[in-house]
């Protein structure tokens, strides 16, 4: 099995625009489809919500909001996406009705969606996928904001508190996943920031110890380094952000993920350039950048990289249990 995986995807403001003048399809280069298309499976990190309705949520501090028009699903679906994790600190941004507005569309498409819901118990529900008989069980947390927190009768996201590790219910939900392999997907960590934090790799050795299989997180808008069976940050795959010229947010990877039955051998990371509501793969010295960035960023964690046709490949072999 192959599974794909993408880091902040934000289609409302500018990139909302562009899917009101053109295709879906113009967002992603054809070639970015085509290595999207080698995957099994596809699970990236949906920062917006889908809707016509709803209002701003009500904070005078909170300076940013995303909504996507209902042909983002549609844009999604191209690329194959299977799965999408909501739990994040958009999923709220206009409101309950927004939010489950986003699911239903996305259930339309043919997509599942995890991390956040109607209720706290749905927002905490895995998504089982299944590709070449392995069923992998993708589960979407963040640490962050409070206030977006699904409750027993209230809509939000499935809030977890990774700063000591696993909270309890998320090891009772580990413990109770029916599945060959888990996949959990956390927001977490402070943005632009090049490096996972201390707090980020004793949760992510927390988790591995509670049996899951891959992790894969989020919230940087830049990627992180590999240690394990760990990828702290995925970057960002689509947006119309503004550019750190220091981080480079807008230089990117799409992660393919190879599995051995239910095991995760190896990660293939394919460059990409962001290119202001548009992505496709990176070329020349953005390839380059991109490479020696990575290079330093698994150095770090005590990772090796190969180059193999352009791509970037740790392997992750027997031996393998997280950071």
């Amino acid at each position: 099995m192959r599974l794909a995986l993408a880091g902040d995807t934000m289609l409302g403001r500018g990139v909302a625009a562009q899917l009101g003048r053109a295709p879906p399809s113009a967002l992603f280069a054809p070639e970015l489809v085509e290595v999207a298309h080698e995957a099994d499976l596809f699970v990236l990190n949906l920062e917006c919500c889908i809707s016509e309705r709803g209002e701003p949520w009500p904070d005078p501090r909170k300076p940013f909001f995303f909504r996507a028009p209902p042909a983002a699903a549609d844009a999604l679906a191209l690329l194959g996406v299977d799965c999408v994790t909501l739990a994040n600190n958009h999923a709220l941004d206009y409101g309950d009705e927004a939010l489950l507005d986003t699911i239903r569309y996305l259930e339309a498409a043919g997509i599942a969606a995890v991390g956040a819901g109607r209720d706290r118990d749905v927002a905490r529900r895995p998504a089982v996928l299944e590709a070449d008989g392995v069923r992998l069980a993708v589960v979407g947390v963040s640490d962050h904001p409070l206030e977006y927190a699904a409750g027993p009768n209230a809509a939000g996201i499935a809030l977890a508190d990774l700063a000591a590790g696993a909270p309890g219910w998320l090891r009772e939900a580990l413990a109770e996943v029916d599945a060959d392999a888990v996949l959990v997907t956390p927001h977490w960590g402070p943005n632009m920031a090049t490096a996972p934090t201390p707090a980020r790799r004793a949760a992510a050795g927390a988790l591995l110890e509670q049996g899951v299989t891959l992790i894969a997180g989020h919230s940087a808008h830049v990627f992180h380094g590999v240690e394990g069976r760990a990828l702290f940050d995925l970057g960002d795959f689509v947006d119309d952000y503004s550019v750190d010229p220091r981080a480079r947010n807008d230089l990117g990877l799409l992660f393919l993920v190879d599995f051995e039955g239910a095991r995760p051998i190896r990660v293939e990371a394919v460059p990409l350039f962001l290119d202001f509501c548009r992505t496709r793969l990176a070329r020349g010295d953005e390839a380059a950048w991109i490479e020696r960035r990575f290079r330093a960023a698994c150095r770090a964690l005590g990772t090796e990289v190969e180059s193999t046709d352009g791509r970037l490949v740790v392997q992750l072999g027997e031996s393998t249990d997280g950071p």
